[in-house]
């Protein structure tokens, strides 16, 4: 499997900035990196919960 190239990462970015528009690219992102956040935090807390059990 191939990754991706710069000339295809350009593409992808314009066909975004075409569907969304200017104003929207940013509040996507912003929406992006809040559930990451969110994804990451219950990962670890979830891990915590487990090592508790593990210690009970």
């Amino acid at each position: 499997m191939r990754s991706i190239g710069p000339m295809e990462l350009v593409v992808i970015l314009a066909v975004a900035l075409l569907l969304f528009g200017g104003k929207k690219i940013p509040e996507l992102a912003k929406g992006l990196g809040e559930g990451i956040k969110n994804f990451k935090t219950a990962l670890k807390n979830e891990e915590k919960a487990e090592e508790e059990k593990k210690q009970a």
